[in-house]
This record gives structure tokens, sequence and C-alpha cells, in this order.
């Protein structure tokens, strides 16, 4: 996105990026004024221009820093009462129940935000909520046809997958919370059973990030990924042809969809309000922005992401992919499960 004069944009001095966005004339400067601090580990254009969209109907300025989700938790933290932190957003639920554990967020105390976002979608306390949602699905080759007698996370294992699985780090955070919810579903010697034939069935060492795994696939490089589905859609948005080919030859499988199954791993991005915010009105409304229809559009439309309010638009790449019934969200296990996940993935090998 470029900057025009009317976007002010400031560095932050612990690896962070803080943006000023300022009121716009007119409408916004009759909105009566203030600021909010964001504090967000989400880094997407259309993050920017939900910001001005806020601003240009409130008048509320928003100071955003951008970083690492457990850099910014370990700032709030160091700044103290000082902080001048308002909302913290995060692109997984484990980080946000972290956050909570650690004293750093309050309850928002928001009915309107009760009412949109569904209760598997929000703390329990009220501390925090999702904003959005992504699957973690099983991408493969419609040229070659559906792999034969995968439809789990499970089957991943089987060696009948032997030297076709492409797959990102483990000890990134989309793949400690897929483990942390294997873990949580069979246990930790089943978990890194598994975890060692995925290992095993994998074609190539882990590299790159979501989009270099069912890129792949066309490449000859692999026959299956796992990816997130937003990264694919945002190829089947995009109107280059060799975007839209990618996309139409990438098929999707929502694993564990039996009846009597978990479902398909589902994290969110989500914001939460920091207990010492100064700026606690202000804040509370750009929360409750989050979730109203402009906001919903830009995450459903704009990024590719499904939405964390149930009435809010599906982009067409995303319906096309199917629908599918989601695991239950359980962000405070999945944070306490997380260490005990990442060292199964080590163990395994999976680096």
């Amino acid at each position: 996105m470029r900057l025009d004069r009317r976007r002010l944009v400031l560095l932050a001095a612990i690896g962070a990026t803080a943006a000023l966005v300022p009121a716009a004339a007119g409408r916004a400067q009759q909105g009566g004024g203030g600021e909010v601090a964001v504090y967000s580990a989400r880094h997407y254009d259309t993050d920017r221009q939900l910001y001005e969209a806020f601003t240009r109907e409130t008048g509320i300025r928003v100071r955003l820093i951008e970083g690492d989700a457990d850099q910014l938790i370990a700032r709030i933290r160091s700044e103290g009462r000082n902080s001048p932190a308002d909302v913290l957003i995060t692109v997984d639920a484990a980080r946000l129940a972290r956050a909570k554990e650690a004293g750093l967020t309050a309850p928002h105390g928001s009915a309107l935000i009760a009412e949109r976002v569904p209760a598997a979608l929000r703390d329990p306390d009220g501390h925090w909520f999702a904003v959005s949602q992504r699957a973690r699905a099983i991408m493969y080759d419609r040229e070659r046809g559906a792999p034969e007698g995968l439809a789990r996370y499970e089957d991943l294992a089987d060696p009948r997958f032997r030297g076709q699985i492409c797959v990102r780090s483990g000890s990134h955070p989309y793949n400690v919370g897929l483990v942390a919810s294997i873990l949580a579903a069979n246990g930790p010697e089943r978990t890194e059973e598994w975890a060692r034939g995925l290992v095993a069935n994998m074609a190539r060492p882990p590299q790159g990030g979501d989009r270099d795994q069912f890129r792949a696939i066309p490449a000859g490089q692999c026959r299956i990924a796992i990816a997130n589905t937003y990264y694919l859609g945002q190829y089947g948005r995009s109107e280059k042809p060799e975007d839209q080919a990618l996309f139409r030859r990438i098929g999707v499988i929502f694993p564990n969809q039996a009846p009597g199954d978990r479902g398909t791993h589902v994290n969110i991005s989500g914001a939460a309000l920091v207990r010492t915010a100064p700026h606690r009105a202000e804040a509370v409304r750009f929360l409750e922005y989050l979730t109203g229809p402009r906001a919903q559009e830009l995450f459903a439309l704009g990024n590719m992401e499904y939405p964390a309010v149930a009435d809010a638009p599906l982009h067409p790449a995303l319906a096309a992919m199917g629908r599918f019934r989601a695991e239950p969200l359980d962000a405070a296990g999945g944070a306490a499960r997380a260490a005990e996940a990442l060292q199964i993935i080590q163990r395994a090998g999976w680096r």
C-alpha cells in the first residue's frame, strides 16, 4: 500500500513498526477524536484499510505497533502499568490465552461483542475474542486425484504416503497449534508416533511458508501439502491467469469430518483489551468495530479468512473449497500443551 501525506509512519524502538493513522477531515473530525494504541501481530494491507476506515467513522486515531506476538506480549509486560498499549491482536488463540494467564488483559465488557461473536470463539471470561478464522487443511494435486485413504490428520503418517508430503517448519505456531490439537485428541505417545511417521513421509526438508508447500505440488516436488486455506484463497482472488490456474489445480481436504470425529483444526486471529489500557473507552469501541460489517468484510474478502461473525460475507474462492465442520476452539488448552507439542516436534526431527 502506498502512503500519502495524510499517513504518518513512525519507527518503534523495539523491532516493531508504529504507525499513526490520523483522523480524516470532515466526518472524522466530527467523531470526537482520541486515539487507541494497537499492538498487532498481523501484517496485512487490508488491516491498514480497516484502521483508516475506523478513524474516518469515529475520529479516533489508531497508533499501530507491529511485531511478533511473543515480542509484543513481552513488551507489554516490560512496559508494565506505563504501557501505552490498549489492544493486543495476535494470529493464534494460544498467545491470547498466554497473555491472559500473564495478567496482561482484562474483560472488555461489551454486550455487542458477546452478541456478534459465537461463544465458541470467545474467551469465557471475556478477555479476548476471534476476529477471523483460518482452517489448516490438507491440499493435493487435482490432476492426480485425491490421495486414497487420506481423510484425517492421523492419515498423514501412513507409510503409503512416504515421500509425498510438503510442510513448513514444525516450530511455526501454525504447526505447533496443530500438534497440540492432535496431542489433546490422542495423547503424547500416539502423537509422537504420528509426528515421526509424518517426518518419514516428507518429500523434502521443511522449508518456506505455507504458500511454498502447495506451490511445490505442480512443480512435482510433492503430492500433498499442509497449509492454511487463506493462503490458497489469495490465489483464487487474484486476477493473474497463472494464479487462477494454480488455484484450480490444488484440491482441498478438510480433515476429520466423519460423524463423531473432532473436525478440522482451526486457529484464529483475535483481539484482547490490555489490562492497563490508557484509552479504555476508545479501545472497546475499536474492539466492537472489529466485529462490525466493514471490518468483517475486510477480513473475509480482503484477506481471504473465514469471518468470526456468522452473517459476514464469504469470498467465492473460499466457498469453492467447500464447507467443513471445525474442531472446537480450545485456546487455554492449546497454550498449556504448546511446550509439550514443540518437544514432540523436535524429538520427531520435524525441523
